[in-house]
């Protein structure tokens, strides 16, 4: 398979196109004041975020049965600690990403 000019523009541009948003609101509050209760409602965020994305994950729709993922469950619980303990969202996911290659490096 060969690599053409156009196909690197294009994996340029998507990955533009992914970063951007993620990045610009934090380049642009980084030098705003922002007000305590506004800071202290961020605070939650990653947990929030956290907690809404895994908890899906917990569960396995197996015909009529629903079992639980104990992988998924195993690895949530380092990162909920991690979450609840920095409340960074990006040190929670690092954290979840590598918790979860580890446990399925050895159980999976």
């Amino acid at each position: 398979m060969t690599t053409s000019v156009a196909m690197v523009l294009l994996i340029i541009g998507c990955a533009l196109v992914t970063w951007i948003p993620r990045i610009l609101p934090f380049i642009l509050v980084k030098n705003m004041k922002m007000p305590k209760i506004v800071l202290r409602w961020l605070a939650y965020i990653p947990v929030c975020i956290l907690s809404a994305l895994v908890i899906e994950g917990f569960f396995e729709k197996e015909e009529a049965i629903v079992t639980v993922h104990w992988l998924n469950v195993m690895a949530f619980i380092p990162t909920l600690f991690i979450a609840l303990l920095t409340k960074s969202l990006s040190k929670t996911v690092i954290a979840g990403v590598l918790t979860m290659a580890g446990l399925r490096l050895f159980f999976g």
